[in-house]
């Protein structure tokens, strides 16, 4: 008889946890939803104590609770990251047409308002919506991969990257990725295909 180790609740998940913030992940594949080369998975820190409209939209795309007008769960599970611009940021979100138009939120389906700049863009694996303009928030979001200080006071940082090692990793490897034209779109596909909360 062999013994397995069992391993018990992930001590940087009940970290957070016990902070009062909540975790959600996404998994990431290069490559079409099935046969794909699996990437990693992106854990992410939610501030919801300080964030807590825009990370309950997020969250809520995230866990596929959220249902548009044809009563159907909406969310990033098979969505891409549709843009990709290495030394800056990885964006994603964009459920609806899969290239940064589209906009939608858990808020009768329209945009809501910037809930704050209290966090910063201050180093890789920050988590901040995307945006048009002020008061312009949706679905997609962006992952920062450096220090991004001119972002500050113009879009919401929300969350950050969960600091367990693997995480990052997959950004960097999420950033290494293929792009082609000027908007940063990847070669390859470069999608989430699974996600939820932790």
């Amino acid at each position: 008889m062999t013994s397995q180790s069992v391993s018990g609740p992930n001590p940087y998940v009940m970290d957070v946890i016990n902070r009062g913030n909540s975790v959600v992940f996404l998994d990431v594949t290069l490559g079409d939803i099935d046969g794909g080369k699996h990437l990693g998975r992106i854990s992410l820190e939610l501030f919801v104590i300080d964030c807590p409209k825009t990370c309950e939209n997020f969250r809520q795309f995230c866990t596929g609770e959220y249902t548009g007008p044809n009563s159907q769960p909406m969310g990033y599970k098979n969505s891409t990251f549709h843009r990709v611009i290495k030394d800056f940021m990885i964006q994603g979100g964009d459920f609806l047409n899969h290239d940064g138009t589209g906009k939608t939120s858990i808020y009768n389906g329209t945009s809501f308002p910037d809930e704050n700049f209290t966090y910063k863009h201050d180093k890789p694996g920050m988590l901040c919506m995307a945006n048009s303009g002020p008061n312009t928030n949706g679905c997609q979001f962006f992952i920062t991969c450096q220090k991004c200080d001119w972002l500050d006071g113009k879009h919401v940082v929300f969350g950050k990257v969960l600091d367990d090692g693997e995480s990052l990793l997959t950004v960097r490897r999420c950033e290494a990725v293929p792009v082609s034209g000027g908007k940063g779109k990847p070669r390859i596909p470069l999608r989430i295909v699974q996600c939820g909360e932790l």
